[in-house]
């Protein structure tokens, strides 16, 4: 860990104003210097609260776990990037970093990951910010939050992970924007509950997913047993589907969901079938298992494909026989998508189809 010379809490200050929204750091905020082969989890460690640790650009192979509330972890733009470590799977520190930090960084890497932010079921990690780098190439996830408050994901690039490209947990009133998720092995961008065992939706108390860039991807963005979130403003294609909002038998049920203002084209590519989702091609927006959601002034064009889960707009019968009740699809322009523009296969009562521009539907009306 070194201080910031003049020159880089110059960078700093200006990244920050035009990254960030936020004021340059004070005297009573430091800025911790890592340069690439230098160990960024000593200075996360090292760090106190509202402080910020710098990575100069460069490949960085390490993997971090951030449990300091209030902490930034800055990059320079997408050519800061955060790589696995080469040849062991496992974070590398530097010497004389303490065992803790030795502990905490392994853990994230040995479960695939690029960025953790952990924290537990007492006490949350509130006001972390990851913004301005890359994560590439990790087994699962390239960032992952779980029990995090006021997580900020800003301006990051999420490409080739395993799994998801940036996913949380557990968490809450999070802000994902400006973000790049490509070519990651499941969805770009996954909220969750928890993955690990069966529970009601959570309240995210607001949680916002906008103007984000996710292509080529298995699913663009999942929501999966959330409510009160919002998903604005984004770009999707490429991708076997692009958005999925997923519920199930629990209680509280999944809902509430805002889906506006995204452009959703060509996410044609060909997933197959897994154990609990059948193969996904041409899917725009899918609802399946979850109640009051809204989907308004989307554009939705050229989604094609022989799925179950094909077409524009889709109110999909729960898999496991959950309805979706009272969704409201409105003012959305759908064109040239296939089965149809407007797909309902949910038995569901209240469920509503008004002001929307296009050309097809099944059953047949819904235009």
């Amino acid at each position: 860990m070194k201080k910031a010379n003049i020159a880089h809490l110059a960078c700093m200050a200006a990244l920050l104003g035009t990254g960030l929204g936020a004021a340059p750091p004070t005297a009573a905020h430091r800025v911790h210097l890592v340069k690439p082969g230098e160990s960024i989890q000593k200075a996360v460690d090292s760090a106190r609260p509202g402080d910020t640790v710098l990575l100069e650009s460069g490949t960085h192979r390490e993997s971090v776990n951030v449990t300091t509330p209030g902490l930034t972890l800055l990059g320079m733009g997408r050519g800061t990037v955060l790589e696995p470590a080469a040849g062991t799977g496992t974070a590398t520190t530097a010497p004389g970093a303490g065992s803790g930090a030795v502990k905490a960084a392994n853990s994230c890497a040995a479960a695939g990951n690029g960025i953790c932010v952990v924290g537990t079921k007492d006490r949350n990690v509130d006001g972390v910010t990851i913004a301005s780098l890359t994560v590439a190439g990790f087994g699962k996830t390239g960032v992952y939050a779980d029990e995090a408050d006021r997580l900020t994901v800003r301006n990051v690039t999420a490409v080739r992970n395993g799994v998801w490209g940036i996913a949380t947990e557990r968490s809450v009133r999070g802000v994902f924007r400006y973000n790049t998720a490509r070519d990651n092995g499941d969805a770009g961008l996954f909220l969750a509950n928890t993955v690990k065992e069966e529970q009601g939706a959570t309240d995210t108390e607001g949680t916002v997913v906008e103007h984000n860039r996710l292509e080529g991807n298995r699913i663009g963005v999942t929501v999966r047993r959330l409510r009160n979130l919002t998903v604005a403003g984004n770009r999707l294609t490429g991708n076997c589907a692009a958005v999925f909002v997923v519920g199930d038998e629990n209680k509280p049920k999944a809902g509430l969901v805002t889906v506006r203002e995204n452009l959703i084209e060509r996410n044609n590519k060909f997933c197959p079938k897994t154990a609990r989702l059948d193969a996904l091609q041409g899917s725009g927006i899918v609802l399946t298992g979850a109640d009051d959601n809204l989907v308004i002034h989307n554009v939705i064009r050229d989604n094609v494909g022989k799925s179950p889960l094909s077409g524009g707009i889709v109110v999909f019968k729960s898999l496991v026989g959950t309805t979706s009740e009272r969704n409201r699809i409105s003012d959305n322009l759908l064109k040239g998508n296939s089965p149809a523009d407007l797909v309902n296969t949910e038995p569901g009562k209240g469920n509503t189809f008004q002001g929307n521009s296009c050309r097809s539907s099944q059953p047949a009306g819904l235009c």
